[in-house]
């Protein structure tokens, strides 16, 4: 069976990163002494083990191919680490520059020298008309597949029209936005110890919210030629926010007479609504192959959302993502075309058939 990774990781280069970005943008002091990706918050300062290996740069774009090789995994599509907690960044112009920076770097470094390494790229959601711009030069001229739009740091909720540009950028490409966090703080999280429990809620926490903000928001339709994912929260959140949000938007329906919310018509529901987007193949869920509600939800919106992602290199290795895959495999529970979705098909479909038809 084919397999296509939804959710890799590069560990970046920062002093290659740096080079690419104008000097006299790294002379502050916090800058110039850590790079221009801030600390992604202080929940992450906490002592832990890792599987061997994990969180190790696996040698750039060749380690990568390896990995690849020995998981026997056909492509896979790169997010950034150090650049999870790009959101945080607050001046506007190391924003831009930094963005361009890391998007040069991945390129000259991954993109350009393995053809199955595809990449989101970074845009400055800080400055919304340096963020179209960037988007439309990493999709036209460097080949990525769209954007990661962070999940967490930034001034406003991803629904805010603040960003309305991007996403009409992102429509007018027809390409990818990927909500991703990575940055734990301010959701009632900050006093959490030890860190395994802030890991086990902060990614889905985080894409819960700007889910549910850019459902409500009426982000999702007013852009129907973008396709959304929401990875690293695993699957749990996904069937907890259909319930809530449905049942919510029941009970306290928006008073609208500007028409700035999502309207859902009478006889219809929001449950309805999120499985149509599904069906269309304009919504995807990143996840892992040990998901225990995975059958379940299959059972009930069909096979179509659901994108394996190895997160490679982070809190894994080599044997814990093939026990992942082997796990999935081994679910007597799901069906063999199911299968086939959730580790190739999906994330061909997602990703805009970047390694050809699905």
């Amino acid at each position: 069976m084919r397999i296509l990774d939804g959710d890799g990781h590069v560990i970046e280069d920062v002093k290659a990163i740096m080079e690419r970005i104008p000097p006299e943008l790294l002379g502050g002091n916090a800058v110039r002494g850590v790079g221009p990706f801030p600390a992604p918050d202080h929940l992450h300062h906490q002592s832990h083990r890792y599987p061997d290996g994990a969180f190790r740069d696996p040698g750039g774009v060749a380690g990568w191919g390896n990995f690849l090789d020995s998981a026997h995994i056909d492509g896979t599509v790169v997010y950034p680490t150090r650049g999870l907690s790009f959101g945080k960044i607050l001046d506007p112009d190391l924003a831009v520059a930094t963005a361009r920076a890391y998007n040069d770097w991945l390129y000259d470094e991954y993109l350009s020298k393995d053809e199955r390494v595809k990449a989101a790229a970074l845009v400055p959601m800080q400055d919304p008309d340096a963020a179209v711009d960037e988007l439309r030069r990493a999709v036209t001229e460097l080949g990525f597949v769209g954007a990661m739009v962070p999940g967490t740091g930034l001034q406003a909720l991803l629904g805010n029209r603040k960003f309305w540009p991007v996403y009409a950028e992102a429509d007018r490409l027809g390409c990818v936005l990927g909500i991703h966090a990575g940055a734990h703080h301010a959701m009632g999280l900050d006093g959490m110890t030890p860190f395994a429990g802030v890991h086990a809620l902060g990614h889905s926490f985080a894409i819960s919210i700007a889910f549910t903000d850019m459902l409500f928001t009426g982000v999702f339709n007013r852009f129907p030629n973008v396709r959304f994912g929401f990875l690293e929260g695993g699957l749990g959140w996904f069937l907890m926010v259909i319930e809530r949000c449905s049942g919510a938007y029941d009970a306290f329906t928006p008073v609208d007479p500007q028409r700035r919310f999502l309207r859902i018509e009478e006889g219809d529901n929001v449950e309805a609504y999120i499985q149509r987007m599904i069906d269309a193949g304009r919504l995807f869920v990143g996840i892992e192959g040990d998901e225990p509600m995975l059958a379940n939800a299959v059972d009930k919106y069909g096979s179509g959302a659901f994108v394996f992602s190895s997160d490679f290199p982070h809190e894994v290795n080599i044997d814990t993502i093939r026990a992942e895959i082997d796990e999935l495999l081994e679910n007597e529970a799901v069906s063999e075309s199911a299968k086939e979705d959730i580790l190739y098909r999906n994330a061909a479909r997602f990703y805009g058939g970047a390694w050809g038809a699905a």
